[in-house]
């Protein structure tokens, strides 16, 4: 059995390697002709074979960013809520519906981004933040909905549930006799969420944001539909976008040239090394909490 088991694993691991090492080759002919270059360079242009990557590392980082400026907040207050106030009878019924809402096909969101959000911020909440806040770049340039806002927007919402998942389990995961320490010290119920709680969660807790950021930056569908689809690296969050997956998921079928291929593959191994150097730290940050929970009850 152990033989079976440890044969299953290698298999995994080999064909991770055989995928990179394949990608790798596929992507040759574009670090032969662009090198380091290809990292800095923002044009993309097909027609004259040049290629860059920066409007799409770009819109992958600002639309990942946007995404937890939103869901980090809802995500851990929402685990805190859940680990450490709320009754049981209103625990199981949320606890239940956050993991349901995270099995959602992105399509759908995509679909509801389509048809819903992305009006709603062109007609009313691009022109409001225009008026108030025109003055920031950030808040410049024509309503068009979709876009970089639209496509944090989508993430964020796609987010929020796994950041909740991981934050909820993590504080769960902390002994009970750091919470029986801090009230034999005097401490209220918040201060002892506060300095017990998250302050022994903390790296679990930083490791559930990660797995949020994970799960954006290789989001594709439901970006794709909201983000306007355009390489160029613009300011203003009103402006459409591209990221990493989504250029990949709309032009790869259009490639016409090896070169054009190429790059694309170099883009889509850019975000596979960027996926699993940001999910393999969340996970050890989370999996930190769970050996320190062992030790302290041994």
């Amino acid at each position: 059995m152990r033989g079976a088991l440890r044969a299953a694993a290698g298999s995994l691991v080999l064909l991770v390697v055989a995928i990179v090492v394949e990608m790798a080759h596929r992507a040759l002919p574009a670090v032969r002709t662009f090198g380091l270059s290809f990292l800095y360079r923002s044009i993309w242009d097909p027609v004259a074979e040049q290629f860059g990557a920066v409007p799409f590392i770009y819109g992958t980082v600002l639309s990942s960013l946007l995404a937890l400026l939103v869901a980090v907040p809802l995500g851990i207050g929402a685990a805190i809520y859940l680990a450490e106030i709320a009754p049981d009878w209103v625990r199981a019924p949320i606890a239940f519906l956050v993991e349901l809402v995270a099995a959602v096909p992105s399509v759908v969101y995509g679909l509801w981004g389509v048809f819903v959000l992305a009006p709603l911020l062109r007609t009313w909440v691009q022109p409001a933040l225009g008026k108030t806040l025109g003055f920031l770049p950030l808040f410049q340039g024509p309503p068009y909905g979709v876009g970089m806002l639209a496509a944090g927007i989508i993430l964020a919402i796609m987010v929020v549930p796994f950041i909740t998942a991981v934050s909820r389990e993590v504080l769960l995961a902390v002994p009970r006799t750091q919470r029986e320490a801090a009230l034999a010290l005097g401490a209220t119920r918040w201060e002892t969420t506060r300095i017990a709680v998250l302050r022994y969660g903390r790296s679990g807790l930083i490791g559930a944001v990660l797995l949020g950021l994970g799960r954006a930056l290789g989001e594709t569908m439901a970006v794709t539909m909201v983000i306007g689809n355009r390489p160029e690296v613009a300011i203003s969050l009103f402006a459409p976008g591209y990221t990493m997956a989504s250029v990949i998921a709309n032009e790869f079928t259009e490639a016409t040239s090896d070169l054009y291929l190429a790059a694309l593959i170099e883009i889509g191994l850019l975000l596979f090394v960027l996926t699993v150097a940001v999910n393999g730290l969340a996970r050890l940050l989370v999996w930190s909490v769970g050996g320190a929970v062992k030790v302290g009850r041994d």
